[in-house]
């Protein structure tokens, strides 16, 4: 099944000159989301880990299946206020302002193998800052995974030397 035929372009989204990937017919479709998480869980299986962890709030739909298909836990990384326990916090810059995502402390135990998932990989920004956050913890990044990666944008410098996998490049 070819799964770029389900990403949708939506010109001048959020703003004018930008060509957003709109991934929601992929997700309205079952066949081609279960082949997307198909398609994960076969590059990932052999990988040792020991969780996987997602940014809010579209990186938890595919991060979800994929912890059940590989039987590992799921780290659930929020933005500010959302977690009701102790957290770890990292404030980072976006191409249009600043944001900030936190993980609980006991999220992602000291040494572990963490795998961080997400829809699209743009600039990096988000992905950078969970990867931080995980390695704050004591954590070690084993691969950063996306549906969509915007080669053109280079995101995937910012994340070196971390390995990083996605399923679709737009270039």
């Amino acid at each position: 099944m070819e799964l770029s035929k389900f990403i949708r372009d939506i010109p001048d989204f959020p703003k004018p000159g930008i060509m957003f990937k709109d991934i929601t017919p992929l997700l309205a479709d079952p066949s081609a989301f279960a082949e997307a998480i198909r398609q994960f869980t076969e590059h990932y299986q052999a990988m040792s880990m020991d969780a996987i962890a997602a940014a809010e709030a579209r990186g938890f739909l595919f991060a979800a299946p994929l912890a059940l298909q590989l039987r590992k836990p799921l780290v659930p990384l929020r933005k500010p206020g959302k977690l009701p326990y102790r957290t770890y916090s990292l404030k980072y810059d976006l191409e249009y302002g600043e944001a900030e995502l936190q993980m609980h402390t006991d999220g992602v135990p000291r040494g572990a193998r963490v795998l961080l998932i997400d829809d699209v990989l743009a600039t990096g920004g988000t992905m950078l800052a969970g990867a931080q956050l995980v390695e704050q913890a004591g954590g070690t990044v084993v691969s950063c995974g996306f549906l969509v990666e915007l080669s053109f944008l280079n995101g995937r410098d910012k994340l070196r030397p971390r390995d990083v996998f996605s399923l679709l490049q737009f270039r």
